[in-house]
């Protein structure tokens, strides 16, 4: 007797041969996928009330194909989405060169498509609809290798099809003081040349078109202060050729720093060094490769600071944060290393500290940080 799993698999093949045969593709041999790396699921902001929910066990389903074409195909098969008011079908979206255009539509859990350039990885999103015009939250974003029935003798293909490599290293903390939020990332590389990169945030519904860039750092203000944003950046060359996408980066927005007010008349010569509102007390435990840190930082003050962003400098630039906790942390391509406050401990009240801290990675040299500052003002050391 079979068991149901292997009878789950049947009736999902059939679901797929069935819709290959409605479009007119006859069936043929098999051809197994190659799918790249998926990138882990980002979190997705919140789904738009009444919503389906998002379509879940996205898998590939190799497709059967006629034998001997170059033409490639994708299947791709989900577990149904639930909602109140009744799904009534299923939108799967591909990334290209504009941006992610409607690859197909379908009432069933299953899909095939074809007219894609055989051996190509193509990346993919799928949402649920329902019969309030809802749409759910996407799935994660899934590489899919085309496939076909039989590869015939290669020909030389005219003009350039090799897409520019992965974006990596996105990393946030490398644009100072930008009221919103800004990261950064490693170069991709192209045989022909890298035209640019195109960065998609993602909603409640799908990943959104935010901006175009020829460098590798990105910026997108008229945002809501301390909510964290999710993207993921997409390498595009000369011949409009795409890259798989970046793995997603999660940072906050900022509010940056405050214009100071021009003094209405020269300043006076101050009698005396200001004196500094907040202290910094570090510990720092240390082993082979690395250091874990506890930073409490204390408001000496009369008044509540409300909104901080401590920084301060590793002395050797072997030292870099890996983790960090009661803080959004980030650091650049140098020693400067910037903490800003959660929502949660935005205030300190005069006399009250909050306790913040990191693991970190080194070279063979730990030395602690030499000074502190606190919202631009130098703070003393406990």
């Amino acid at each position: 007797m079979r068991s149901p799993r292997y009878l789950a698999w049947l009736a999902a093949g059939a679901a797929v041969a069935a819709a290959i045969a409605l479009s007119g593709v006859p069936a043929g041999a098999v051809a197994t996928p190659t799918p790249s790396p998926r990138p882990s699921a980002a979190p997705s902001p919140s789904a738009e009330p009444g919503a389906p929910t998002t379509p879940p066990n996205v898998q590939l389903c190799p497709p059967p194909v006629p034998a001997g074409t170059t033409q490639g195909y994708v299947g791709l098969c989900w577990s149904a989405s639930t909602d109140d008011a009744g799904v009534t079908g299923y939108e799967v979206y591909r990334l290209t060169a504009t941006g992610f255009v409607k690859a197909s539509s379908t009432t069933g859990t299953t899909t095939v498509m074809g007219g894609l350039a055989y051996g190509q990885v193509y990346t993919f999103y799928i949402v649920a609809k329902d019969a309030d015009g809802h749409t759910s939250p996407p799935t994660a974003l899934i590489n899919a290798r085309a496939v076909t029935g039989m590869v015939v003798s290669p020909s030389p293909v005219p003009g350039d099809t090799t897409p520019p490599s992965k974006p990596s290293g996105l990393r946030d903390g490398c644009v100072a003081d930008f009221p919103g939020t800004a990261f950064c990332w490693t170069a991709s590389t192209d045989d022909v040349g890298v035209a640019g990169y195109a960065v998609y945030r993602l909603t409640s519904t799908g990943w959104l078109a935010v901006g175009t860039r020829t460098s590798t750092y990105f910026m997108e203000g008229n945002l809501t202060t301390y909510n964290k944003y999710t993207y993921i950046v997409v390498a595009i060359d000369t011949s409009n050729n795409v890259s798989v996408p970046s793995d997603p980066i999660t940072t906050t927005a900022l509010p940056g720093f405050p214009t100071p007010t021009p003094s209405p008349s020269p300043s006076i010569t101050p009698k005396s060094t200001p004196i500094p509102i907040c202290k910094v007390a570090y510990t720092q435990s240390t082993w082979w490769t690395g250091f874990s840190a506890s930073v409490s930082i204390t408001n000496t003050g009369s008044t509540a600071i409300s909104g901080w962003t401590l920084r301060f400098a590793f002395p050797s630039a072997g030292e870099r944060i890996t983790q960090g906790w009661s803080a959004d942390w980030s650091q650049g391509t140098d020693n400067l290393v910037t903490a800003s406050n959660l929502a949660w401990n935005a205030n300190i009240a005069p006399g009250a500290s909050v306790s913040i801290g990191f693991n970190a990675s080194h070279t063979g040299v730990s030395d602690p940080p030499g000074s502190f500052s606190l919202n631009g003002a130098p703070c003393t050391k406990a």
